[in-house]
């Protein structure tokens, strides 16, 4: 059985879980947590087998119904929050996750992405020189927040008029995420689906009037020609490249900068050495303090994992924030090694449903580090920070910070 240490809705965990992982690693690596009705699976081993085992998926609709697989059916109040996740790839598994991700793979190319860095950077600079401007503030708020959301509303053509309305809605959707949402949770989640829907229905209709270059009119093309990406899955395709292409880069962003003022040693380091040593250290500050603690899957077939069996039906908590410290695969893991070159973290996932945003969250993390670093060295802490009370998406409520 798990032990008692593990606690998602306590702020003392949530700020610091990691003596809790330790524990479940040592002496429960594979446990019952009867409170979320979840197997907690802790080791990088473990977890990273299970990400590439065809045996788990994302949904089970696809081989069950709710009554054969012993679940109960979604709220019927929750439709549209259900309509529009269950369509995106994220919760989708083979035949139709092959299909869409070709589909998303070819619009969402790395010689697009690439294309992307002057605005990134450009973005990233003018953000800071704000933040310079004003002396400080909430960095958050300030940098980590309106850099990625910009980016991704670029990228699938949103206008900058109505691009104030897409981090609301994607904080709505996603705290669905959480475990065991409670009914105000669920009800803005449905509310925020119904609109960011509609918003982008109406979109994708001027779009395939008058296409441009962006992703929805790339999107929008592919479904007229061949009729193979419906609107719904353009719509929910749209939503899950907004809400995970900034999520995890604002959250990376906000507890990376922690993870370094409370490392003044490290940050001291990456200062003098910027450009040699940015590319590792946001792979280290990814692994260190991991956005994404959980991700969760089905288990299709009974398995064994660490010498436990877990009967199909059950569900799967991989615990990312764990795996990524695990002694077993990383050398001193809790120590921030800004200079770390074996760092095979698990953040964004593996297997078919590894982030296919990767390379433009890295883009965007190396572009805002590189110009805080650059343009702010005299960046300093102003107060410690409050964690949000969210453990599955884990990230600041605000960081406030001073340039002297």
């Amino acid at each position: 059985m798990a032990t008692g240490t593990f606690d998602p809705w306590s702020a003392e965990f949530v700020a610091h879980p990691y003596d809790a992982y330790a524990d479940l690693r040592a002496n429960a690596p594979v446990s019952w947590y009867e409170p979320s009705g979840q197997w907690l699976v802790s080791r990088y081993a473990d977890v990273s087998a299970l990400l590439r085992d065809r045996r788990l998926g994302r949904t089970y609709t696809h081989r069950f119904t709710h009554e054969e697989f012993g679940r109960p059916a979604p709220d019927p109040a929750h439709e549209p929050f259900h309509t529009l996740n269950d369509h995106g790839l994220l919760d989708l598994e083979a035949p139709d996750h092959t299909r869409i991700r070709r589909l998303v793979s070819k619009a969402f190319t790395p010689r697009m992405v690439e294309s992307l860095r002057p605005t990134v950077a450009r973005l990233a600079d003018e953000l800071v020189g704000g933040l310079l401007a004003d002396g400080g503030g909430d960095l958050i708020a300030e940098v980590a927040e309106p850099l990625p959301v910009a980016v991704i509303a670029e990228m699938l053509g949103v206008p900058e008029s109505d691009r104030h309305l897409l981090r609301p809605w994607s904080a709505d959707i996603t705290g669905m995420f959480e475990l065991n949402p409670g009914p105000e949770t669920a009800e803005r989640a449905v509310r925020a689906s119904v609109e960011f829907s509609d918003y982008l229905r109406a979109l994708i209709r001027e779009r395939r009037a008058a296409p441009g270059e962006d992703l929805i009119s790339r999107l929008a093309q592919v479904a007229d020609e061949g009729d193979v990406l419906s609107e719904q899955e353009t719509v929910s395709t749209c939503v899950l490249l907004l809400n995970a292409g900034h999520e995890a880069t604002v959250n990376t962003t906000g507890n990376g900068w922690w993870a370094l003022f409370r490392n003044p040693g490290e940050l001291a380091r990456l200062r003098g050495s910027v450009d040699a040593l940015l590319p590792t250290a946001v792979e280290e500050l990814m692994r260190w303090d991991t956005p994404l603690q959980m991700f969760e899957r089905w288990v299709l077939e009974d398995i064994e994992v660490a010498g436990v069996t877990i009967p199909r039906g059950s569900e799967v908590a991989l615990l990312f924030g764990s795996a990524n410290r695990d002694p077993a695969r990383f050398a001193d893991p809790d120590r921030l090694d800004l200079g770390r070159a074996d760092n095979p973290h698990i953040t964004f996932g593996a297997g078919i449903h590894f982030c296919l945003g990767a390379p433009l969250a890295r883009m965007e993390l190396t572009e805002s580090y590189g110009a805080l670093l650059r343009r702010a060295p005299g960046l300093s802490l102003v107060s410690e920070p409050v964690w949000r009370p969210g453990y599955v998406i884990r990230g600041l409520e605000e960081l406030i910070v001073e340039i002297r």
